[in-house]
């Protein structure tokens, strides 16, 4: 992987399956970049080609740290995501993939992607591949192809992955159900601190870090951090034996980011060392399994010729409240089962 971090111009056109399979394995950043545009693809000529390459690339999967970082908009992710990388890569020697995500506009369908923007150090680093994508107006914090993502980046020999929510607040649940690690990004000062993030949030969350603990928000961050630290002992301790941790850190200046790290090195060896780490990507891969399965059952549903044929006609019945909503579904779904 000799080139920069830029994300590689993805050209028109697929490859063969076996090309795939080489690059990625090989560690090309331009082929890995192909095939995650291939794996997000919903063009029907794209489903079996991705699913062989996702068979072939599975044995060398699953030996990276899988991290994920979340939190509300404007707490840092993208920068502290910036300071780790660059940390990893220039004082550990190591190499990192990130996947960030994007809302998309519920108007255009559109989205930003400007994660990157904000990682530009890292973006110069050789050993870094950071890849944007839109949500698609999926719930959850992440993108509908995430899982097959990070199974391409740990292919393509990345040992840390760094998976970046999109930042809506309590829906980045599914979040968890991706990364090995989940920390939770906030601020201080932002009102009732306690508040800032609701328990379901916190109760997932393996440690918070309050960032932008520099300058005159120190004294602010440490009576985050000490409010938060005293609501994590309230909760139950996990199956693990890991006992979720509230830090402060900057990535501004990049205090707090080495002990951070090392925080998470810490979680890893334990869960590891107990197999939990196993027992969590087995239930990941479960998770995983069923999300597939509720994807393509709607996608058949939504490609059934009568119920595409009914379906338009029933939205405009529901949304001038000539039928009911509950009406509508019972008919388009009895449809679909008369099809069966």
């Amino acid at each position: 992987m000799s080139d920069s971090a830029e994300v590689a111009v993805v050209k028109p056109g697929r490859l063969s399956l076996e090309q795939y399979i080489e690059g990625v394995l090989k560690g090309d950043r331009v082929t890995l970049a192909r095939a995650i545009t291939l794996v997000e693809s919903e063009r029907l000529a794209d489903l079996e080609i991705s699913a062989h390459l996702l068979d072939a690339i599975l044995p060398h999967t699953g030996m990276s740290r899988r991290v994920g970082i979340t939190g509300v908009p404007g707490a840092g992710k993208s920068t502290l995501i910036d300071a780790l990388g660059v940390y990893l890569i220039r004082e550990q020697g190591e190499n990192v993939a990130v996947l960030s995500v994007d809302p998309a506009s519920p108007i255009s369908g559109g989205s930003i992607l400007g994660d990157k923007t904000r990682m530009e150090r890292l973006c110069s680093e050789e050993r870094a591949f950071i890849r944007p994508s839109s949500s698609r107006g999926r719930l959850g914090g992440v993108a509908p192809r995430t899982h097959e993502a990070v199974l391409l980046c740990e292919a393509a020999g990345f040992s840390n992955v760094l998976i970046e929510t999109m930042g809506v607040g309590q829906s980045e649940i599914a979040g968890r159900s991706i990364s090995d690690f989940l920390l939770l990004l906030l601020i201080p000062g932002a009102g009732d601190e306690l508040q800032g993030a609701k328990r379901g949030i916190i109760e997932l969350a393996d440690a918070i870090a309050i960032n932008k603990a520099d300058g005159d928000n120190k004294p602010r961050a440490e009576r985050a951090r000490a409010d938060y630290s005293n609501a994590l002992h309230l909760f139950r301790s996990p199956v693990s034996g890991w006992m979720p941790r509230a830090v402060t850190c900057s990535a501004l200046t990049g205090e707090g980011v080495r002990e951070t790290w090392a925080m998470i090195l810490e979680h890893r060896q334990l869960v590891a060392a107990s197999g939990q780490l196993a027992a969590l990507r087995s239930r990941q891969a479960l998770d995983w399994m069923r999300e597939l399965v509720s994807a393509g059952l709607e996608q058949q549903f939504r490609r059934d010729d009568r119920v595409a044929q009914r379906l338009p006609e029933l939205e405009r019945g529901v949304m001038e409240r000539r039928i009911t909503p509950f009406a509508a579904s019972r008919e388009l779904l009895g449809l679909f089962r008369a099809n069966r």
